[in-house]
């Protein structure tokens, strides 16, 4: 197996931009551009035989990501607006305030002390 880890870069250079605002696609002649929350990560790993040593070890593997709609963008009397997927942005917002206010709360606590 070959150096992993620059393959993997050389796979994924141009990944996020990519990933994020989708093709564009015509729906009854409205164009939109769907746009996404990407979140991408990928391991490695390589092997060896050590001088003198007739067994060599080597592992690697490893990767994962996921994506969330966002929205999209549409035209909109002239004007390009954002129109927002609600019910993804929900189960984003939520969790990110919940750990927010923990923190916060954390915070305010232990500055009192």
């Amino acid at each position: 197996m070959a150096n992993l880890t620059l393959e993997l870069a050389d796979i994924l250079q141009n990944f996020g931009v990519k990933s994020a605002y989708g093709t564009p696609v015509e729906i009854n002649g409205t164009t939109i551009v769907p746009v996404a929350l990407t979140s991408y990560g990928f391991g490695g790993g390589e092997g060896d035989t050590p001088d003198g040593d007739k067994q060599g070890s080597g592992s690697g593997g490893g990767g994962g990501g996921m994506s969330i709609p966002l929205g999209a963008y549409v035209p909109h009397e002239g004007a390009t607006r954002f129109e927002p997927n609600t019910i993804a942005l929900l189960a984003v917002g939520i969790p990110f305030m919940f750990v927010t206010g923990r923190a916060l709360a954390r915070v305010v606590k232990a500055i009192k002390r």
